[in-house]
């Protein structure tokens, strides 16, 4: 069994997969268009080359998403995609990446618990949690 995260976008899906492939070296392994679904599935026009389902690693895990069909996003909340960086100085640069043009709902520092914290969500919408552990 594994369990994976899956993420709906505003038909910016493909544009966040990509920023996510610069800032946190993701791997794009698969996107589907909703050009391939059946014929008799209704797409509008200008959502054919929308992404109707991805699969994206970022260090070994996955990260699936897609453009939600045309009038059923909703904003992201109840949750944070939480990403784990040995590093605290690798951790505060991939936050401040992800925090670029989106909103900063803590930032990134120290904490009692790790060497460096933070939590943001991106300019596409997708909130994150950005943690640099103590070392043991």
């Amino acid at each position: 069994m594994q369990v994976n995260p899956y993420i709906f976008f505003n038909g910016n899906c493909e544009a966040a997969l990509n920023y996510y492939q610069k800032v946190l070296g993701a791997r794009i392994e698969a996107i589907i268009r909703y050009e391939s679904a059946p014929p008799d599935m209704p797409t509008p026009p200008e959502w054919k080359q929308k992404v109707m389902h991805a699969k994206i690693t970022i260090d070994g895990e996955v990260l699936m998403a897609s453009d939600a069909p045309p009038g059923h996003f909703n904003p992201p909340q109840g949750f944070a995609v939480s990403l784990q960086v040995e590093n605290p100085g690798d951790a505060a640069v991939r936050f401040r990446q992800l925090s670029d043009s989106g909103t900063v709902t803590m930032p990134f520092g120290k904490t009692f618990f790790s060497n460096g914290f933070g939590m943001c969500i991106d300019k596409f919408g997708t909130p994150w949690m950005v943690n640099s552990p103590l070392d043991d």
